[in-house]
């Protein structure tokens, strides 16, 4: 086999990153063969592959100020790596650039229960912040469902959910402090351990900024003390739109649940026969509702909630009775995106939000696409915040399968959008969304962000190539940067 000969002037600008990058790190922090590359080729989203020019695995802020400086100096463009558990694409490496991994910076640097509060490290995987605190009864609320894996670096960078974001919220209201380093080095810290923080909502823009605006190398993150009590229903219903129904009319009733999740049938069977969470195999939907508090308080929102499921439809309703089952109960939904390994070769995972009350419209029609695309779904999603997670089935080694998958996976996400919802709820835009911004979002709004970006990245060389339908340089609009330079809207001098 004839392999096309290497690019000198891309050799030779690798070797002088390479170069430059060891005098400030340890050559095992270094990687640039292409053994080692491999596993970075991709984040969640596998079937997008690009192998980067070289990986860097500083263990502090300062080595991540030394790395950027010098990338920044080269004019390299640089892709904030978590964990690569995410699943937009927005981890995908850049063949001419540098993937900065965070995974050597995974330490605990202070628990403050009195101010019920943690400082990490962005590779801490966020169920080790509750494990470090379950001793003491407190725990960090957003849950995603890779939470084993996931890093909270990343968990910022998309502002992630999980089962509990119904009551809890998700990563943005879950913050309190943010050091990250910007484009060119700089440190930057905003918020802390108070409450509140004066000026602008910095940590706000920050979290889900999907590393365009600088990278995320220590958090500060909200601990809760553990509930009372908490207790989980397991509702079965003939229909995945009766189920959808369901949702609306517990909240329309005044109740807002921990947490409420659905499952179709095929997310049922798959799962129930990975964790053997006793699911009834067979049934078209279940969805699950935690309720947590004082005793008193669960016990009558269970009454309350068990007659509005009834009245909805619901042909079985199952109360756990212990902290086991209700564990249980909800290892099923945690293991539905890994049990889709056990009947397709490859699954196309949606992110898109949805009003609640076009739930059930919404289920009916990806029913219908379903049908008329020939690919089978499996819909498991955050019901109480319209989260749709739809599971597309495809195998990729079937020629046309994974563009299929694309082609209904956009059909999903413009549905959402013409519902009233948006394109994404937890996982990013990324790569896999970046075509669609321009059916949710007009010329202007784009510009407004485009505007934001070069502000904290004048020469955009923090993952490019992400998020914007077209790739444009700073100096398109005008020299926006918060060290100085000229606003490119007059009008806005004044203030």
């Amino acid at each position: 086999m004839h392999l096309p000969e290497p690019d000198p002037a891309r050799l030779a600008k690798k070797e002088a990153a390479v170069k430059a990058l060891l005098a400030v790190l340890p050559r095992e922090c270094v990687l640039h063969s292409a053994e080692d590359l491999i596993a970075y080729e991709c984040d969640g989203v596998s079937a997008y592959r690009q192998a980067p020019m070289a990986v860097v695995l500083p263990r502090s802020t300062d080595e991540v100020s030394a790395v950027m400086k010098i990338l920044h100096g080269l004019e390299l463009p640089v892709v904030p790596w978590g964990a690569g558990t995410g699943l937009s694409g927005g981890a995908l490496p850049l063949g001419d650039g540098v993937t900065v991994a965070l995974a050597k910076m995974r330490r605990i640097l202070d628990i403050d229960l009195d101010n019920g509060c943690a400082v990490v490290q962005p590779g801490v995987t966020n169920a080790r912040i509750s494990q470090a605190v379950a001793t003491e009864g407190f725990y960090y609320a957003p849950d995603p469902s890779s939470q084993i894996a996931c890093s909270i670096g990343g968990n910022v960078a998309e502002n992630s959910g999980g089962v509990h974001c119904l009551k809890y919220g998700v990563t943005t209201n879950n913050l309190l402090g943010l050091e990250v380093v910007l484009a060119d080095g700089e440190v930057l810290r905003v918020g802390g351990k108070s409450l509140d923080a004066p000026g602008y909502d910095l940590m706000g823009l920050l979290t889900g900024s999907e590393g365009l605006l600088g990278i995320i190398t220590e958090v500060t993150v909200r601990l809760l003390r553990k509930p009372e009590t908490a207790r989980a229903v397991l509702a079965v219903f003939d229909t995945v739109e009766a189920s959808g129904q369901a949702v609306a009319d517990v909240i329309a009733a005044g109740m807002v649940p921990a947490g409420m999740e659905i499952m179709d049938k095929l997310a049922i069977e798959a799962s129930e026969d990975y964790a053997k969470a006793g699911y009834p195999v067979g049934k078209e939907a279940i969805l699950l509702i935690e309720h947590d508090g004082p005793e008193v308080e669960v016990d009558y929102l269970l009454q309350r909630t068990e007659v509005v499921l009834r009245a909805a439809g619901a042909t079985e309703i199952r109360v756990s009775k212990s902290e086991k089952e209700r564990l249980l109960f909800w290892a099923g939904r945690k293991a539905a995106f890994p049990a889709m390994g056990r009947i397709s070769p490859d699954y196309y995972c949606m992110d898109g939000t949805i009003p609640r009350g076009a739930l059930a419209k919404v289920l009916g029609k990806i029913r219908e696409l379903s049908g008329s695309y020939d690919l089978r779904v499996a819909n498991v999603f955050h019901a109480g915040d319209g989260n749709l997670h739809p599971l597309l089935l495809y195998d990729g080694n079937v020629p046309g399968e994974l563009e299929k998958a694309e082609q209904m996976g956009a059909e999903i996400l413009k549905l959402c959008v013409d519902v009233g919802g948006v394109l994404t709820g937890e996982h990013g835009v990324g790569i896999e969304k970046r075509d669609l911004m321009t059916y949710q979002f007009n010329e202007r709004d784009l510009d407004a962000m485009q505007y934001v970006k070069c502000s904290f990245d004048a020469e955009s060389l923090l993952n490019p190539g992400k998020m914007f339908p077209v790739l444009r340089r700073c100096a398109e609009f005008g020299s926006m940067h918060i060290h100085g330079g000229k606003v490119p809207f007059p009008e806005l001098e004044r203030f």
